[in-house]
C-alpha cells in the first residue's frame, strides 16, 4: 500500500476543509467541491479561461459595474413576468402578493418584520399593508406577546385569492430561471444568497441615503475590489 500517496491525499483533503470551515462559499463541502478544488488548485490558469465576457469589457467596464447592470436588468425581468401572472387578479403589484406569500409561509408578524422581510422602506411597505388591509386580505390583531402591538395575518380571502393566482406565479418563477439547469440554479443560489447575507444587515441598519455609501465604504474593506 501506498502511504506516501494516502498521507498526500490526506493533506489535501484537510486543506480543503480548512478552508470550507473558515467560511468559504467557493466550493461545496462535498465531493463534488472536493473534486473542482483540486482541478483549480492544480491548474489556476484553467479557471482563469472560463472568466466570462461582459459587454464593455474590452474598454475596461469593471465586472462590478456589470453585475450590478446584471441584477437590474433581471429584476426588471422578473417584474415583466410577475405583472402578468396578475393581470386578471386582484392585486395592483407583485409586492402584494409576495407579502401574502410570506404571510402564508411565516404565520403572522408585526408590521416592521414583514416590511424588512421583504427589502422595503417603512413608508413603501405601510402602503402595500393598507391596500391589503382594505381589500380584506389581511387582518391585524392585538400581539399576544405585546398588547402595545399589532400583528398582521392572511385572511381565508387572502388565501382564496393568492390560491386563485399561484399556478400563474409559479409559472412566472420558472420562466424567470430561464435555460440554467439543475446545478446552474443551485449555484446561482449559492450566489445570490452570499450577496444577500452582505447586505441586509447594511439595509437593516437603515443609513440615511446622503451617508450610506461613505459608511459601508468605511466599515468595510472593497481593496482588489472584492470581499471574501
Amino acid at each position: 500500500m501506498n502511504y506516501t500517496l494516502i498521507k498526500d491525499f490526506i493533506d489535501l483533503l484537510q486543506e480543503f476543509e480548512n478552508e470550507v470551515q473558515m467560511g468559504s462559499d467557493a466550493y461545496p463541502g462535498n465531493i463534488q467541491g472536493f473534486k473542482a478544488w483540486i482541478s483549480n488548485k492544480q491548474n489556476p490558469e484553467a479557471l482563469h479561461a472560463q472568466e466570462p465576457y461582459w459587454e464593455g469589457k474590452e474598454n475596461g467596464r469593471t465586472p462590478e459595474s456589470a453585475i450590478s447592470t446584471l441584477l437590474v436588468h433581471l429584476n426588471r425581468y422578473a417584474k415583466t413576468y410577475s405583472k402578468s401572472a396578475i393581470s386578471d387578479s386582484e392585486f395592483s403589484t407583485q409586492e402584494d402578493f409576495i407579502y401574502l406569500i410570506n404571510l402564508k409561509a411565516f404565520g403572522e408578524m408585526t408590521k416592521m418584520a414583514l416590511i424588512k422581510k421583504n427589502i422595503h422602506d417603512k413608508p413603501v411597505g405601510m402602503l402595500i399593508i393598507a391596500r391589503l388591509l382594505r381589500q380584506g386580505l389581511i387582518e391585524q390583531t392585538d400581539s399576544d406577546q405585546d398588547k402595545r402591538s399589532k400583528v398582521i395575518r392572511i385572511t381565508e380571502r387572502g388565501l382564496q385569492v393568492l390560491g386563485n393566482q399561484m399556478e400563474k406565479i409559479r409559472q412566472a418563477t420558472n420562466i424567470v430561471a430561464g435555460n440554467l439547469n439543475y446545478y446552474e440554479k443551485m449555484e446561482l443560489i449559492r450566489i445570490l444568497n452570499k450577496l444577500d447575507r452582505f447586505h441586509y444587515p447594511i439595509f437593516s441598519r437603515n443609513i440615511s441615503s446622503d451617508q450610506l455609501i461613505d459608511i459601508v465604504y468605511d466599515d468595510y474593506s472593497f481593496k482588489d475590489s472584492s470581499i471574501q
